[in-house]
């Protein structure tokens, strides 16, 4: 199998390790394969993202509301992250827990998180890119999130002062009244 895929503290989280091929040229791996990850996640990916970020940079936590809520499969091709899954779920046993792992180009780790969930990474090298398939297009009637720094989901973000943009230090806190997922 090209592919190992293994449940988180959250089962519907994933961590993907591809089997990676080494010899005295660099490696070779199969990042992705439909058939493989059609059976396995049960989801089709409509869109491809890449985004680079500078030492630091912390993006979300972002989801898309339904009709447009995405699932991610989110890997990092140069450099390192710490990536972080909150569940938004609120019918969920695990309704605002979060799932964190680092993912780097070093070790080919990739993360699936389901729609239903927030998004967010911090840039832990002098500089990322973080490649993504979602299972929605961009939908800006659906775009949300919750501030980074929310007590109640209390993330030990591994920065003292990351970089953010002013619409993510905008975000609102996790609420009773925020739109979320069933």
């Amino acid at each position: 199998m090209a592919f190992r895929f293994s449940a988180l503290t959250i089962p519907d989280v994933l961590l993907v390790e591809p089997d990676r091929h080494s010899d005295h040229r660099g490696y070779f791996e199969e990042t992705f394969e439909v058939e493989v990850f059609t059976r396995r996640l049960g989801v089709t990916f409509v869109q491809d993202n890449l985004a680079h970020s500078g030492h630091n940079v912390l993006r979300g936590i972002h989801f898309q509301n339904d009709p447009a809520a995405q699932g991610k499969l989110v890997r990092t091709v140069h450099g390192s992250i710490f990536d972080v899954a909150v569940d938004l779920r609120r019918s969920s046993e695990t309704f605002g827990q979060w799932i964190g792992a680092t993912l780097s180009a070093e070790n080919g780790h990739q993360m699936w998180i389901p729609a239903g969930f927030g998004h967010g990474y911090l840039v832990l090298s002098d500089a990322a890119d973080v490649a993504y398939k979602v299972t929605a297009g961009y939908a800006p009637a659906s775009d949300a999130g919750i501030r980074w720094n929310d007590p109640t989901i209390n993330i030990p973000w591994p920065a003292v002062d990351p970089v953010l943009s002013e619409k993510d230090i905008a975000l609102p806190l996790l609420a009773p009244d925020l739109l979320l997922f069933p």
